[in-house]
């Protein structure tokens, strides 16, 4: 879920290396900022792309937490404010729950898995904005960094100063992003947005399931994601206008407008034919076939006979070479002709074997194939550890455990799980002491006045 947030409570991310910055080059009549170096505390490895920036990440749930997550495993710093008691909504989403260790200062069933999903590489700032200190915090700290990342509805934070266009006067270089559900404007920019009503209004739940039956979501939160990842490259992409311009700007990312964006070639096909879409097709292809997955005697297996010289070959490992010559199934058009004829056939045959005898039958072939796998097992499939997708980290208080590792790989520079998801707070009193250059005295003053924790 996008989640916009009505009442402020907590402002995210946690910063993962500190930056001294200067601020003296003009371009183009713009004051510019400048990296002058990593401090020897950061946790970033400087050869990052992204080390030496830092983040304030005023986000929660998904879209937005995903957004921060993947600057940071690029190296950036990231300050995740919390709500002082509460703390991110999906702390409290559970179980299952990563358990505190025996010797943990913490008491309760654990971290959420959810919170531990897309929460590395950050640090925790206990923090309420609804007393005056703590948005004093919170301007210092914009005045210090070089993103801010944002999910209230449009207009909710503007009482706080914490608005682009307050912001921006504050630091003319900060490139501030909002993520919403329906955008700054429009006739639904008011709303809350959700994942799952996102999906429903803009398309792609009408799409999504099996030919006859309803519509339904898709199984993971896919516009939250998406628009997590749209965000964060469009704030690569202003970063490198920046570097240009010396001047910060606002992104304006909403669950709605990336949801039609990566409806794609369905869209498309929607607007070059002026009619509506072909409804749902399960694991179906609606001008291929076959292309979908079959019932094995233990679960299933997808194939993809994508033209005619692949059917053939499913044909040859299924045992029924005569088909090819089958004026029904010869060719593709004749086989969508008679679709489900062609898969009655097909599944007649699947069932008879196991999944494992399947795949040993197509190996080698050259036909697209795969089992269709839950996902434990595809965590602990032989080219997902191949490929170090599932990386072991040690959580400060409940031990080791396993998180999905960044996808990408550099030729160059090496993303990573530089720290483990922070605890509610964790890095509070490091917070103020390095970047607000704060006392010990006046930390406990601000704890003590409820302002943080």
């Amino acid at each position: 879920m996008s989640r916009n947030i009505t009442t402020p409570w907590r402002v995210t991310r946690r910063a993962v290396n500190t930056t001294s910055w200067t601020a003296c080059s003009q371009v183009g009549g713009s004051r510019r900022r400048f990296a002058a170096g990593v401090s020897a505390a950061s946790s970033a490895d400087s050869s990052l792309p992204l080390a030496g920036y830092r983040v304030l990440d005023m986000t929660r749930v998904l879209a937005g937490p995903y957004c921060t997550q993947i600057l940071g495993d690029l190296g950036a710093e990231v300050i995740k404010v919390e709500h002082p008691t509460r703390g991110d909504d999906t702390r409290a989403w559970g179980p299952p729950y990563a358990s505190y260790t025996s010797t943990s200062s913490h008491t309760g069933p654990g971290e959420s898995a959810y919170f531990l999903g897309v929460n590395r590489n950050k640090k925790s700032l206990a923090l309420s904005f609804q007393d005056p200190a703590g948005v004093d915090i919170l301007h210092k700290l914009a005045a210090k960094c070089d993103i801010l990342v944002e999910n209230y509805i449009p207009g909710a934070l503007k009482k706080y100063g914490m608005d682009f266009e307050s912001i921006h006067k504050i630091n003319p270089t900060l490139i501030y992003a909002s993520i919403t559900g329906y955008g700054q404007t429009g006739p639904y920019s008011h709303r809350s947005g959700y994942d799952v009503m996102v999906e429903a209004e803009f398309g792609l739940m009408h799409i999504t399931g099996n030919r006859d039956g309803p519509p339904v979501k898709v199984g993971v939160a896919v516009t939250d994601l998406t628009t997590g990842l749209y965000t964060s490259n469009s704030i690569m992409a202003a970063l490198l206008a920046r570097a240009k311009t010396g001047r910060g700007q606002h992104i304006d990312a909403s669950l709605s407008d990336c949801q039609t964006a990566t409806l794609a070639n369905i869209a498309s096909s929607c607007l070059v034919s002026g009619e509506k879409d072909t409804g749902r097709w399960g694991t179906a292809h609606p001008s291929i076939v076959p292309y979908k997955s079959f019932a094995t005697k233990d679960g299933d297996i997808l194939v993809g006979g994508g033209n005619d010289r692949l059917f053939g070959v499913l044909c040859d490992r299924i045992n029924r070479p005569e088909w090819k010559e089958d004026p029904k199934f010869k060719i593709n058009s004749q086989r969508v002709a008679n679709r489900n004829e062609l898969e009655a056939k097909i599944e007649e045959i699947t069932v008879t074997k196991t999944t494992q005898e399947w795949l040993e039958i197509f190996e080698g072939s050259g036909m697209p194939y795969a089992p269709v796998n839950d996902v434990l097992t595809a965590l602990t499939h032989e080219h997902t550890l191949a490929r170090n997708m599932v990386v072991e980290v040690d959580h400060e208080q409940c031990g080791p455990m396993k998180l999905v590792n960044s996808p990408v790989k550099y030729s160059e520079t090496k993303p990573s799980i530089r720290s483990a998801p922070p605890t509610l707070g964790q890095h509070t009193d490091e917070i103020l002491r390095e970047h607000l250059g704060m006392d010990r005295e006046r930390i406990q003053e601000l704890k003590d006045q409820g302002v943080v924790r």
